[in-house]
């Protein structure tokens, strides 16, 4: 018997942002780390979850969603996205973003596929790559504030092997929104080698200073090649319900639906209807009052960050900051996040975690989707840093 464990066991381990969660709470600290909102649910959707279960909606649904879902999402694509949607032939309803991105790799790469992932990068997509065998690829995006996509950095890395792109927009950790001429590079590159493009846009709610969230499926020559993934566990404050879903052309629905159906059988069915319901009734007033409710919670921690000395780089969408912490005692950011949250009591993510090399050693991340109470007393501690 072999006991010493496969190379995707070596994989296995926390991500930063859990292992800095762990430490926030050995101190009882201000957790800033682990992207969880808690502000309240809109009651409408709470109402309808609780309605749901009393009604007895409590068993497996199709693999890939209910139809009531799938046809409110379906309305909000096209509305929103400016994507084609037919709710039986595009879409398919997992386990929040991460299970639809998890089935989408599974379903599309093989073992040794190269995926191109531009630094910095949100941690979950490369470990989801090596757990399926394909290998993340990762050039950068250019300097802060701006991190400018990089086309030509992007293209010397495309190999034979080169299957796919992964493009995170609002993203985490920059905040950065990716613009129509930049989403145009996109598509040549992916035209022009022939790649899928696989996107996270759960943060397309939260967008700041007169941005537009541009869907990279909505750009001429992409609509096939591109798996458009998001959910709501970020705007309608429900990260632990688990609703997301993927878009995507009909010759790929099947696969990634078999293979949802096969690692997370279904979304939870009474979850499933409530997310339906806040999709269908809230108004285009409650999505631009969390957007404005966000920029103030931006401004709040853009302001902590200055008085405590940390270069601060303004983001343009999601709900992190990334900051300079030069000044910050220790070798590492891991050091400086710690150092941190010993002073503070505030936990941040050394952005060591958002990088391929040291590039991200003097920077944490901070993720500012708290009550206003809370957040205000993480950043009167951190002023004080």
């Amino acid at each position: 018997m072999k006991l010493n464990g496969s190379d995707r066991s070596q994989i296995m381990t926390h991500s930063d942002i859990r292992a800095m969660t762990i430490e926030c709470a050995k101190v009882k600290g201000i957790n800033l780390a682990q992207g969880v909102c808690d502000l309240d649910i809109p009651p409408l959707v709470v109402a309808a979850a609780k309605k749901a279960i009393d009604d007895g909606w409590n068993t497996y649904t199709r693999f890939d969603g209910l139809p009531v879902l799938r046809e409110a999402i379906a309305k909000k694509v096209k509305s929103f996205n400016r994507l084609e949607a037919d709710a039986e032939k595009n879409l398919i309803c997992s386990e929040g973003t991460t299970g639809a991105m998890y089935a989408t790799c599974l379903a599309l790469l093989n073992p040794g596929d190269e995926v191109i992932v531009p630094a910095p990068y949100y941690q979950y997509h490369c470990f989801t790559l090596q757990m399926v065998g394909a290998k993340p690829i990762t050039p950068k995006l250019g300097p802060p504030p701006e991190w400018k996509f990089d086309a030509n950095a992007i293209q010397e890395t495309i190999t034979k092997k080169t299957k796919a792109i992964i493009i995170n927009t609002p993203s985490n950790p920059t905040g950065k929104v990716y613009s129509r001429s930049e989403l145009n590079a996109l598509r040549d590159i992916c035209v022009d080698n022939d790649l899928f493009c696989f996107t996270d846009e759960i943060y397309e709610y939260f967008i700041y200073d007169g941005k537009q969230h541009i869907s990279p499926a909505s750009i001429d020559g992409m609509e096939q090649r591109t798996i458009t993934i998001s959910g709501y566990s970020k705007s309608f404050s429900i990260t632990g319900w688990r609703v997301g879903y993927a878009h995507c052309h009909e010759k790929w629905k099947n696969t990634i639906g078999y293979v949802n159906d096969l690692v997370y059988v279904c979304t939870p069915t009474p979850f499933q209807i409530a997310t339906a319901q806040g999709i269908e009734e809230l108004p285009p007033s409650y999505y631009s009052g969390i957007c404005e409710e966000y920029a103030g919670k931006r401004t709040m921690m853009l302001d902590a960050c200055k008085k405590a000395g940390l270069e601060a780089y303004k983001p343009e969408g999601a709900y992190y900051v990334l900051a300079d912490v030069s000044s910050v005692p220790g070798n590492t950011a891991k050091d400086k996040a710690l150092h941190i949250l010993k002073k503070t009591g505030v936990a941040a993510v050394p952005a060591t975690a958002f990088f391929p090399d040291d590039a991200g050693d003097k920077m944490v991340r901070f993720c500012f989707a708290k009550r206003d109470p809370v957040l205000k007393e993480a950043c009167e501690r951190l002023a004080k840093l």
